[in-house]
């Protein structure tokens, strides 16, 4: 017995040592911010200059609405009289019926081209809430310190944000040694295919390669990422994938007063409930993995030690994560029965059952993967599973080790020198995801300061960026611009 403790003290003493060692070494991965370059924003003239964008419609096209043309020609007619530097020095070229790319011409054709990337369309206001907003949705007035409308957050406001330092820059006489690119879609609301998708084409079919991709995402929030103190500044380094797996029974029909033992909606029913009880495995790798990587140093010691010694903890820290809808996200490819279909009276046996199930894909796994999944959790030939409508594989992961990925760092702790900066997986879907093949490094961050009440107003009501907030945004992309194109 004595042996045995001794030799257990051993092992206690043993693994204490690694744990302390590893915590030791967990060390901050966040840059010295450093002094920002000289630059003055006319905060209110700025806020005006976008509430005049946010009072256009520009709703794209979907699900048999058309798109409202006037209004996109309208914000582009706009665009180019209230940045007349940035037109006259930039290439100007229409994309599609709505989208537009600027190349902004630099000094070494040898380097490849940076791009910032933003997108003009907006989501609809529920008709019924309109009348509920603080401001009419699309009045972009400029009140109480905000700018309000539909497209302030999501995403007029980097647009414009990117334009205003865009034509600042060249109000000074910066010239770019790296050529940088402006592309902004018209369509990402309802898919990004006639925007994005067809920018990127453009950009293969000419042979460009990207530096960097710069897209909407995380934002700098306070409190989001437990024990550390500072806002945290979410960077996006991939974004999940979406499908949606569509459960079909054929039955027998009849009347319902001589049911089998079951029907087809039965049978159906007990494959979504095995699908409900069998999730995908949780994995704390990528991007969500990446997150504690970068924040993880600047915690207390108790949560360093955590984070730092994963090999021992990540069983641990999975359950915490996945007893949270919101991390349990982060962790693994959600399943999410959305619809189900059985018969159209109640007293008519269901000849077919139609069932949908949207599973939003974990960087790691695959479409292809999901269906087996699928197939393998439902084991049941009667059910008859295929994938329905549009389909998008997560993204990769991109790097963390770069020169664009310091740049990025850079920038946003010479403008923001308090947060702290961390990856995350992004869980919405982007423009980005189409340009994952012309760069390795696509990042998603917008520079605003937003705290956890606001997030409901992104595709909600009373949506709104701060005029000091924003005047910081165009900081950071004029830093940004100067950082990376240099």
């Amino acid at each position: 017995m004595k042996r045995f403790l001794l030799s257990l003290l051993v092992v206690v003493v043993a693994v204490a040592g690694v744990l302390i060692a590893k915590t030791v070494r967990f060390t901050s991965r966040q840059v010295p911010p450093e002094p920002p370059a000289a630059f003055t924003v006319d905060a209110e003239a700025a806020a005006a200059r976008l509430g005049g964008a946010l009072r256009l419609k520009t709703l794209a096209a979907s699900e048999g609405r058309p798109a409202e043309d006037a209004a996109f020609a309208e914000l582009h007619a706009y665009i180019q009289a209230q940045y007349p530097r940035l037109h006259q020095t930039l290439k100007r070229e229409p994309v599609g019926a709505h989208s537009v790319l600027y190349t902004w011409e630099g000094t070494d054709a040898s380097l490849r081209p940076a791009m910032l990337l933003g997108h003009l369309d907006v989501v609809p206001v529920e008709p019924d809430t309109a009348s509920s907003w603080t401001h009419p949705p699309y009045s972009g007035v400029v009140a109480d310190g905000f700018v309000w409308g539909r497209g302030a957050l999501d995403d007029k406001g980097s647009v414009f944000g990117i334009l205003e330092s865009v034509e600042s820059l060249l109000a000074a006489g910066f010239q770019p040694r790296r050529t940088v690119l402006l592309a902004f879609g018209g369509d990402e609301e309802v898919g990004g295919h006639e925007g994005a998708e067809t920018l990127a084409k453009l950009l293969r079919e000419r042979g460009v390669t990207l530096e960097s991709v710069l897209d909407e995402g995380g934002m700098i929030m306070s409190g989001t990422v437990p024990g550390v103190a500072s806002p945290v500044a979410l960077v996006g380094v991939a974004e999940k994938g979406f499908a949606s797996a569509e459960l079909i029974v054929q039955g027998e029909g009849g009347h319902s007063s001589m049911p089998p033992s079951q029907t087809a909606v039965g049978v159906l029913s007990r494959a979504i409930s095995r699908l409900e009880e069998s999730p995908m495995p949780a994995s704390l790798r990528g991007g969500s993995r990446a997150l504690f990587e970068f924040a993880g140093p600047e915690m207390g010691f108790g949560m360093r030690t955590l984070f730092a010694n994963l090999w021992l903890f990540e069983p641990l820290v999975l359950r915490q994560l996945t007893a949270n809808v919101t991390t349990n996200a982060a962790v693994r490819t959600t399943t999410a029965a959305t619809m189900f279909e059985g018969s159209e009276r109640d007293n008519i046996l269901p000849a077919r059952a139609r069932a949908v199930v949207n599973f939003r894909i974990l960087p790691g796994d695959s479409v292809e993967a999901v269906l087996e999944h699928v197939r393998r959790v439902v084991d049941d030939p009667r059910v008859k599973v295929s994938t329905l409508g549009f389909i998008s594989e997560p993204s990769p992961v991109s790097r963390m080790d770069s020169d664009a990925w310091t740049q990025l760092q850079r920038s946003v702790r010479q403008v923001f020198p308090d947060v702290v900066i961390a990856p995350y997986l992004m869980l919405a879907a982007s423009d980005s995801r189409y340009f994952t093949g012309l760069s390795e490094n696509v990042y998603r961050f917008m520079p605003l300061r937003l705290g956890n009440a606001d997030l409901s107003r992104l595709h909600g009501k009373d949506e709104r960026v701060s005029v000091q907030g924003y005047a910081d945004a165009v900081r950071f992309y004029a830093q940004y611009v100067r950082n990376v194109a240099n």
